[in-house]
């Protein structure tokens, strides 16, 4: 049983070393990344519906200062089906409360960049038909300060 328990908290050392270091402290910058698959020759439509409907959104977060930066990427490349993505939205909140909480205005916000409440929820509808699957990942900095 000895040798069992030791086995046991071995292997959860190793687990825990292996894992992502935190994000910064909670006044800090926090980074999330925001992948999206699409339904195979539909990715310029989700671009155009994404661009029109999601993007001033973001925008308006960072004129507010709740996000920092917005950065919208597609591969170069393909992949394979499996780990195919074709758009990854990076943010950078200005901590992480703003990265992992809803906007309390975002309501309020749409509502006054869309007035046509119906189109921009029968737009919005269509964008997430088109996905094939959306993750989102936190991600951590860990470049050296002082390279040696």
């Amino acid at each position: 049983m000895r040798n069992f328990l030791l086995a046991i908290l071995l292997s959860a050392s190793t687990v825990f070393a292996q894992g992502a270091p935190p994000q910064a402290a909670a006044d800090q910058p926090y980074t999330m990344e925001y992948y999206y698959k699409v339904q195979w020759g539909h990715q310029q439509e989700f671009l155009q519906l994404f661009l029109k409907n999601h993007y001033p959104v973001l925008k308006k977060g960072v004129e507010s200062g709740r996000i920092l930066a917005v950065k919208i990427e597609t591969p170069a490349n393909h992949m394979t089906e499996d780990s195919r993505w074709d758009y990854r939205v990076t943010l950078k909140f200005k901590n992480s409360t703003a990265g992992t909480t809803a906007n309390p205005g975002e309501e309020a916000l749409t509502k006054q960049l869309y007035p046509d409440q119906e189109t921009f929820r029968r737009e919005e509808q269509r964008r997430f038909e088109i996905l094939l699957a959306h993750w989102d990942l936190p991600v951590t900095d860990i470049t050296p300060t002082n390279p040696r």
